[in-house]
């Protein structure tokens, strides 16, 4: 199968991964009725077209947190993407940093940050969770730090895990001891290039940023513990003093879909917000980030600097992100399933895709810049 579009890559990766990997990166929680919006109500944004403007030098770069980029797009933190390729994070960093893109290293990642800092001249900016062991966040940020990471997405949406009915179903998730290894382990037999490339040649499989606290434990049951009680549920505004005080870059919180909760981090003085409801994967029901967007864009769009993700599946829907208020975008599942399918070339050939895509969407729009992308190019718009 050649390609052509994001959900090509999709389908690749469901043909090629063992199915509790494909479902963990394809699903949300419970009935995934706010996966569904995220995609339909960004469809949904329409836009004017415009004729006889002068079109013929597009320019996609733009600047985030003083780092010069290709295009207003990064790669989101995804966990355990390291699992999707021979050492998938190294991977797609590489295909991000060859397409002038930041890619964002999740704390849960398979690769440590030392290995993946290690592999490209640009350094990934690291996402963290709230975890209750103090000592082994101020430890992450001291080794973010020394790898010059230049941004730090602080998640704040995951106080306690979703409830993901497709990790139960899969049996990564609710399926302890051998017989749930075993059952991993056909799903993963059944996909042979996968079981050669990465279950034979892709170790180490642990999770590189918490394997010192796993204490030797890997099993993917060690890590959902892990994850269960670790993860810090009493997180509240105040502990952002506490992040503050051990990293000195641009501090972004990833998880706001609330304009009350935006105003209340441009207070605090945050220098970004990711509008996010975590791709569809913690609370079921709340709004797409598309609908989310405009208002908290109206609060506090001057104040700080304002991404989003969520639903994004072209350049397109890039476009569109930025026309409702956002100045960059981050990709989830729109990478992980391009690693998954065809590894760092897959992820390199999305990038292509949304950039080819944003200048047709930018040219039949009227727009050749950027910073042009706003509210009146939708349709409606003034």
């Amino acid at each position: 199968m050649k390609a052509a579009s994001i959900l090509d890559y999709r389908e690749l990766a469901r043909r090629r991964l063992p199915r509790f990997l494909f479902e963990y990166i394809d699903g949300g929680s419970y009935a995934e009725v706010t996966l569904g919006r995220n995609v339909a109500d960004l469809e949904a944004v329409a836009l004017r077209q415009r004729v006889l403007r002068d079109i013929s030098d597009i320019d996609l770069s733009t600047s985030l947190f003083g780092q010069k980029l290709a295009m207003p797009v990064a790669l989101g933190p995804v966990g355990l993407a390291g699992l999707n390729a021979r050492r998938g994070e190294v991977q797609a960093a590489r295909a991000a940093e060859a397409a002038g893109v930041p890619f964002t290293l999740s704390t849960v990642s398979a690769c440590p940050l030392s290995e993946v800092a290690g592999a490209v001249a640009t350094p990934p900016w690291f996402q963290l969770y709230m975890i209750r062991d103090r000592g082994f966040m101020i430890d992450l940020m001291q080794q973010a730090s020394a790898a010059r990471c230049p941004v730090l997405v602080f998640t704040v949406d995951m106080p306690v895990p979703g409830t993901r009915y497709r990790d139960y179903r899969s049996g990564l998730t609710g399926a302890p001891g051998l017989g749930g290894s075993l059952r991993r382990l056909s799903q993963a037999t059944a996909r042979p290039r996968w079981a050669w490339d990465v279950g034979l040649w892709g170790r180490p499989h642990h999770l590189g940023n918490v394997a010192p606290v796993l204490k030797g434990k890997t099993g993917l049951n060690d890590f959902f513990a892990w994850m269960r009680d670790n993860f810090d549920p009493a997180i509240c505004w105040d502990d952002l003093d506490f992040i503050r005080q051990h990293w000195k870059g641009p501090i972004v919180l990833k998880g706001v879909l609330d304009a009350e909760d935006a105003r209340e981090a441009a207070a605090r003085g945050v220098e970004g917000v990711i509008v996010s409801n975590h791709g569809g994967r913690q609370l079921d029901g709340v709004p797409s980030t598309a609908r989310a967007l405009p208002a908290i864009a109206d609060a506090v769009g001057d104040r700080l600097t304002l991404l989003a993700d969520g639903g994004i599946r072209s350049g397109l829907d890039v476009v569109r992100m930025l026309a409702l208020g956002a100045q960059g975008v981050l990709l989830g599942r729109a990478w992980a399933w391009a690693l998954g399918g065809a590894g760092q070339a897959g992820v390199a050939h999305v990038l292509q895709l949304l950039a080819a895509e944003m200048r047709v969407a930018m040219g039949l729009t009227g727009v050749t810049r950027v910073e042009q992308i706003n509210e009146k190019i939708l349709a409606g718009g003034e």
